[in-house]
């Protein structure tokens, strides 16, 4: 990487994440012992789901 290259990256301690507030919450907690819910979004519906290795996916 160039100087000049090197110069113009903001450094990732200059540029916090703006949301350090967002509270966590658990999957459990959203899923309620269930493999999938449906999440209302304005007016588009969301799937959430468990995929058989125990991730998450958000599709449309």
């Amino acid at each position: 990487m160039s100087e000049q290259e090197n110069m113009e990256r903001p450094s990732p301690a200059s540029n916090p994440p703006q949301e350090l507030s967002a509270e966590v919450i658990g999957s459990d907690t959203i899923l309620q012992g269930k493999q999938e819910v449906l999440i209302q979004h304005g007016e588009t519906t969301y799937r959430l789901r468990i995929t058989q290795n125990g991730k998450l996916i958000l599709c449309k």
